[in-house]
């Protein structure tokens, strides 16, 4: 009998039970006897022991599914050695469930944060097997995370529809995309949409720069542009602050965000009118594409195999489109950022795309 516990944690994303499905058809294709301890909202569920059996039927028909049949929540790490309101040690609790539950495994699937929790709670002992989730591309270890391509698509899309608009009535339109530190998915959706220009957190953008860009098109005689902003991409002058000064001129700053303060200064600059598209959380929602179908089913075969042969104490990792392990202490805390030298980026300037600087 292999008793397993399952938990999604940190932002959801389209694939997490397209994931959840091919670990446990995995297992119960190779195995006699399992069960599976579902727990609900993440961490908070191990924390606080909120779990429910869950079999194979639970798994059947949510392949196209979007979300996460168990719900998660942001359980931040810097939080998780600091005891909760009523004086609970978070890290003993959840060990307490674990064995209470007499787990072979627990199986954890998210992104940076909890990718760190997965390897605090793998130090203390416990077999932990997790599983590259989020839209942000940016796990260490791993060329690709399930929930990516989905939210590429659909930022794509985005983009997509705003070409007519802004062809029609000649203005400059930025559209936001999700991504605060890294900008793999602004870089992706701004290709694939034929952006003209691509701020990235990554990549400082000189104003004048991006204007200069603006106004060349339109002495070319295309009077529209269309810039993909990442929601963390950073100005120059922002970029050379320190992080306490950054802070101190965020909480003074009167901008919802990067895209309206960019709207004001190129209106300023080149007296064009600037229109803001901000996609939001549709870019986590929806079915998943069918390239995270097929790859949420290969991770999760391939997390079912390292829990049937355990081996533990490894995050699932895709290299050179082969399924492949990564132990979880050389993955913890580490951002997979965009390098302003790669060749994506010497390509995309390549063709006309500007990144500001």
């Amino acid at each position: 009998m292999k008793r397993i516990g399952l938990l999604t944690s940190g932002g959801d994303c389209q694939a997490l039970n397209a994931t959840m499905r091919g670990v446990v058809k995995g297992l119960c294709n190779e195995l006699d006897q399992v069960e599976i301890y579902g727990f609900e909202d993440g961490y908070k569920g191990l924390i606080y022991g909120e779990h429910r059996m869950l079999t194979s039927r639970d798994f059947s028909g949510i392949l196209t599914v979007g979300g996460t049949i168990l719900g998660t929540s942001r359980q931040p790490f810097k939080q998780m050695r600091v005891p909760d309101e009523n004086g609970l040690d978070k890290v003993e609790a959840m060990k307490h469930t674990y064995y209470k539950l007499r787990l072979d495994c627990l199986v954890v699937l998210g992104g940076n944060g909890t990718q760190k929790t997965a390897n605090l709670l793998s130090e203390e002992g416990l077999n932990v097997v997790s599983l590259p989730k989020t839209i942000d591309n940016d796990i260490w270890g791993t060329d690709m995370t399930f929930g990516f391509q989905s939210a590429v698509d659909i930022a794509t899309n985005v983009i997509d529809c705003i070409h007519t608009t802004a062809a029609s009535h000649n203005r400059v339109f930025i559209v936001e995309v999700m991504g605060h530190k890294v900008g793999w998915l602004t870089l992706h959706a701004g290709i694939a949409a034929g952006a003209d220009i691509i701020l990235l957190p990554e990549i400082p953008y000189d104003i004048d720069k991006v204007t200069e860009a603006i106004e060349r098109r339109k002495k070319n005689g295309k009077g529209f542009t269309i810039l993909a902003v990442a929601e963390g991409a950073i100005s120059k002058e922002d970029a050379q602050l320190s992080k306490k000064e950054l802070k101190k001129k965020m909480e003074k700053n009167p901008y919802p965000s990067v895209s309206y303060e960019l709207a004001e200064r190129i209106k300023e600059k080149t007296g064009q009118e600037v229109r803001i598209t901000i996609p939001g959380h549709t870019q986590r929602g929806g079915s998943p594409c069918p390239y995270d179908r097929v790859l949420s089913t290969r991770l999760g075969a391939k997390a079912a195999e390292l829990i049937i042969n355990k081996e533990y104490g490894y995050m699932v990792t895709v290299k050179n489109d082969k399924m492949d392990k990564i132990p979880l202490k050389e993955i913890a805390g580490k951002l997979k950022m965009v390098s302003p030298d790669a060749d994506i980026i010497k390509e995309a300037k390549m063709i006309g795309i500007s990144f500001g600087n």
